[in-house]
């Protein structure tokens, strides 16, 4: 009998696997945690198509992304990638965004407990679970009553991948509408590179500036990149008014 090579090992189909080579009987023996990246996806997917079994589909998954290969590319592939993808239909590619997004949620789920809106480092840590996959620019506006308690927290603006449209306006139309006393801006770059342009700096001193006149102070302009952040408060850029 020809012997399977490592290579092509991953097409092999699931019945012709011995049981301890099979992702379902692996993790009932052994616990989930011995599972390969490629084997966890599989037991998701369950099924394959006539062409591809499970695992070999994962394999396929796993490398799809052009940049990001691995688990991490789930985060970067749109239903139409994964759709795209043998063996992955509708239903397989919602599945997988799907668990993309509970990854994200339980992340920001246990950070929740120790988020502390006094902390640029707190605020970018537990927001960076929203931001550090995007491929755009999304400005995020937080709203605080005169406790430093949050209101709300509201996406109000999304640009392009190189610079967000913003304005003053726009910020304190909101403020206004939920009573807000302070405020915090944060938006990711998607370079994955926090360093504020000019043009950061110039849109957050124009804020800053405008709330002085109608006292609602704004806090911080938090820039999130790929886990590393900027704080223009720490920077002490409100110093310099």
């Amino acid at each position: 009998m020809e012997k399977t090579n490592d290579k092509d090992s991953h097409i092999m189909c699931m019945k012709e696997m011995s049981e301890t080579d099979r992702p379902y009987e692996k993790s009932y023996r052994y616990g989930v945690g011995v599972l390969s990246d490629a084997e966890l996806l599989s037991v998701i997917l369950r099924t394959g198509s006539r062409r591809a079994n499970a695992l070999s589909t994962a394999y396929k998954i796993l490398n799809a992304h052009p940049v990001h290969k691995g688990i991490v590319g789930l985060n970067y592939l749109t239903i139409s990638d994964l759709e795209s993808i043998a063996g992955v239909g509708k239903v397989k590619a919602v599945q997988m965004k799907c668990l993309a997004e509970i990854s994200k949620r339980m992340s920001k789920a246990v950070l929740k407990p120790f988020l502390s809106f006094q902390s640029p480092q707190s605020i970018a840590d537990y927001y960076m679970e929203n931001t550090r996959y995007l491929d755009k620019e999304y400005v995020y506006l937080l709203l605080f009553d005169s406790k430093h308690k949050l209101i709300k927290d509201i996406k109000i603006s999304e640009g392009t991948i190189n610079s967000s449209m913003l304005s003053p306006r726009e910020v304190f139309v909101e403020a206004l509408r939920y009573e807000a006393v302070f405020i915090i801006l944060i938006h990711n770059h998607p370079s994955g590179d926090p360093t504020p342009s000019r043009q950061d700096v110039e849109i957050t001193l124009d804020i800053f500036k405008a709330g002085q006149l109608i006292g609602i102070n704004l806090s911080d302009h938090i820039i999130l990149g790929n886990n590393c952040y900027v704080s223009l408060a720490e920077r002490g850029i409100f110093d310099e008014t």
